[in-house]
């Protein structure tokens, strides 16, 4: 791993544990020399894990679209930042970008992105792995979903494995090390 896109919220969140969440995987990340890409903000967790990267010696690559640049969302300190015409250019390049994708909590953006490049990888346009950072539990109710895609034959349980919930950075520097893509669907 060279680069992992982290989606995350522009909000802290209520409680403390999601902050210092985005601060341990930040510091992982730069004391692996893994760079961080992510969406360009400086505000809530977005700020905190770029900041915790820069901090600690990393490099941080910002991606953030011209209406929420001219709001004052982005964060000028970091390594690298670009302004691109919108949300679908920032979500490509985010993509290409990255060797593998991490969802801290976040609100709706946030479970939309990390969806996108999980079911992606389902159809052959991702061969990534993904991983949501399940902070104080905060995605077991999105978890127990998936688990029910499998149960009522939406999703199959190979697949499923190819998606891991976890707030240990360790599991999840395993699990991206040794990932291998799930097999395509042939109809």
């Amino acid at each position: 791993m060279r680069k992992i896109a982290v989606y995350c919220g522009a909000a802290a969140g209520n409680n403390p544990t999601y902050a210092n969440s985005a601060r341990k995987l930040g510091k992982w990340m730069a004391s692996n020399n893994i760079g961080l890409v992510y969406g360009g903000g400086q505000f809530g967790l977005m700020g905190i894990i770029a900041k915790t990267v820069i901090e600690n010696g990393g490099h941080v690559d910002g991606i953030i679209p011209e209406n929420l640049a001219a709001r004052g969302a982005s964060y000028q300190a970091i390594s690298n930042l670009q302004v691109v015409k919108d949300m679908s250019i920032r979500k490509q390049l985010m993509m290409d970008m990255a060797d593998g994708f991490i969802a801290l909590p976040g609100g709706p953006g946030t479970l939309e992105e990390i969806s996108e490049v999980f079911s992606w990888s389902l159809i052959g346009d991702n061969n990534k792995p993904c991983v949501l950072f399940n902070t104080n539990h905060y995605y077991d109710n999105l978890q127990n979903m998936y688990d029910h895609m499998v149960v009522e034959g939406f999703l199959t349980s190979q697949a499923r494995q190819k998606l891991l919930f976890s707030d240990s950075v360790e599991q999840i520097a395993e699990f991206m090390d040794t990932y291998v893509p799930p097999k395509i669907r042939e109809y």
